[in-house]
């Protein structure tokens, strides 16, 4: 997809802060962070969303970029919260599957953080 933004990092053709990054995964921090860590995981193929056909072994190094990105962010130990929107009404604004990983801080028991809107 040569108009999405993500395809575009996924291929180094936009800068990013990369915090994690495999042969099928890259991992970068949000640039409207929600959090003190903000982190997106994005498989370097596209897909739409979560249901869009995502092979199991691309879901596997996803969950591995999680565990490495809450790792390297110091928050593996004190809690974080992992979230993947599929479709407008859910908030997903680029249509490329990612994940969320926000910590750093107590986030409460909402979706997202109580200062996030």
């Amino acid at each position: 997809m040569c108009d999405c933004i993500f395809c575009k990092i996924a291929n180094h053709e936009i800068p990013s802060t990369t915090v994690f990054e495999d042969e099928q995964v890259i991992a970068f921090r949000d640039l409207d962070p929600q959090a003190p860590t903000h982190v997106l995981v994005i498989p370097k193929h596209h897909y739409a969303n979560i249901c869009d056909g995502v092979p199991a072994e691309t879901l596997a190094a996803m969950t591995h970029a999680v565990d490495e990105v809450t790792k390297a962010e110091g928050i593996d130990k004190t809690g974080y919260r992992v979230i993947a929107n599929a479709g407008a009404d859910a908030g997903q604004t680029v249509m490329h599957f990612h994940m969320h990983v926000m910590g750093g801080k107590k986030l409460g028991m909402g979706l997202l953080p109580a200062d996030a809107e």
